[in-house]
């Protein structure tokens, strides 16, 4: 075993870079990768490594992987222990962005599992509950899972096997990743609800590392930036996701972060459990400092009955009815301290689409937000109305004072996405509406 820096690597493969076509050159360049659960009592670091201070568990660990490399004919090993140096914050900036790639482009990932010694104990193994590990699952094509006496665990030369085989149910049952994701995973800001609900109960050391541990998986690259907060580095996950213009971004469910001018920025993966609805095309979405701005397709309701609950349990249940279709109800809890009568309500149909025509098409099982909005705040009342005369201003439009003023629409706090179905129309056909309907909002 020789630790070897970069620049030896490429003097290696000089020689070969230029004789070689692009899509050859991972054929060529083969390296082994170790996933694994780092040890409590610490690692062999890279400042160890080349000053050759060579000892203890974290060795021993790293022989066993670099001789099982071997073993399946891998020239060079990399390990996230040893191979980056945790001094330079450009290296590991660069290392955290690189990660999914790295496991992506390796020849065999080598899987060490030290709390298994057989493949039911893989359910309640460390390394299946740990945040990154969940890229090193995904990212590879061929892995190779070893017990904690670095035995092999299966027969096969690649346990990720086409075939339904015992290994990957197992997998499947621990990490609740469907078999086909795991066999074959492509990353990209898609099923976002779906994949954080993967990574929702998964623990990391530092909390920064819940969100930079994701960006691989969702094939985004962000600034790295430990000591801003877990709270903050989510945030700015979701802002890069968005981008995308993904739907399933937004279903999640509770409380908003509060480093965000935006309410539809979830704190954390968890709040993407138990999240179900399906959602349509891509849309457009910006953010700006007034929050997410978005078109929706804007329908109003009113309060249908309310069940005051305030008093014991600190929040009303609240049954809305659409305004042009009385027979389509939601309900939600509302935790606001304002009077129902007192503010208005609206439905934002996110799932709707536009074609050539630019009209809303609407589809029979919907899915939106709840909005409210609520009369201008008391500091804009206590402001005079002026009324100009008319011989001030030449050819201006001017009009009296409307009696009510509103404020923009948002989401009705602590509420997700909810799903309405209009009567005697399928779930999946569609009617039209006028495009007076669509409205800008700011989420």
């Amino acid at each position: 075993m020789k630790f070897v820096e970069r620049n030896e690597v490429r003097k290696h493969f000089q020689r070969f870079i230029f004789a070689t076509r692009l899509d050859d050159l991972a054929k060529l360049v083969k390296y082994a990768i170790l996933s694994h659960r780092w040890l409590d009592t610490g690692e062999l670091t890279y400042e160890e490594m080349r000053s050759g201070r060579r000892r203890g568990p974290g060795y021993q660990k790293l022989k066993r992987f670099c001789e099982t490399a071997r073993e399946y004919n891998m020239e060079f090993a990399w390990v996230d222990t040893c191979c980056i140096d945790k001094n330079s914050s450009t290296e590991i900036d660069e290392s955290i962005r690189s990660m999914f790639r790295w496991y992506r482009n390796s020849a065999l990932c080598i899987v060490h599992l030290a709390e298994s010694e057989t493949i039911q104990d893989i359910m309640r193994d460390e390394w299946t509950k740990r945040g990154w590990t969940l890229q090193e699952l995904l990212a590879p094509h061929r892995m190779k899972l070893f017990d904690k006496h670095w035995g092999p665990m299966t027969r096969y030369r690649n346990d990720k096997s086409l075939e339904d085989t015992e290994v990957m149910k197992t997998l499947e049952a621990a990490t609740g990743i469907p078999l086909d994701y795991l066999r074959r995973f492509y990353p990209g800001a898609v099923m976002v609800d779906e994949r954080m609900r993967w990574a929702a109960r998964r623990k990391t050391t530092r909390v920064e590392d819940i969100a930079y541990s994701l960006m691989g998986i969702f094939d985004v690259s962000m600034q790295i930036a430990y000591g801003e907060g877990g709270d903050r580095a989510f945030c700015r996950l979701i802002e890069t996701i968005m981008q995308a213009g993904e739907p399933s971004v937004l279903n999640w469910m509770g409380e908003a972060t509060r480093n965000h001018s935006s309410g539809v920025i979830p704190l954390s993966p968890r709040s993407f459990v138990d999240r179900t609805l399906h959602l349509g095309e891509k849309m457009e979405m910006t953010m700006t400092g007034l929050g997410l701005q978005m078109a929706l397709v804007i329908l109003p309701l009113r309060v249908s009955s309310t069940n005051n609950q305030r008093a014991t349990l600190g929040y009303d249940e609240v049954t809305l009815e659409f305004v042009q279709c009385p027979a389509v109800q939601v309900d939600f809890l509302d935790y606001a301290t304002d009077v129902h009568h007192a503010r208005q309500f609206a439905f934002g149909i996110v799932n709707y689409s536009l074609r050539s025509s630019q009209l809303p098409r609407i589809r029979g099982k919907s899915t939106g937000f709840i909005l409210n909005r609520g009369e201008e705040g008391w500091y804009l009342l206590c402001v005079p109305v002026c009324k100009p005369r008319s011989e001030d201003f030449v050819g201006l439009n001017l009009i009296s004072h409307p009696p009510r003023e509103f404020d923009a629409w948002k989401k009705v706090q602590m509420t997700g996405l909810k799903e309405i179905k209009f009567p005697n129309i399928p779930s999946d056909s569609y009617f039209y509406i006028g495009r007076e309907y669509l409205e800008s909002v700011y989420l």
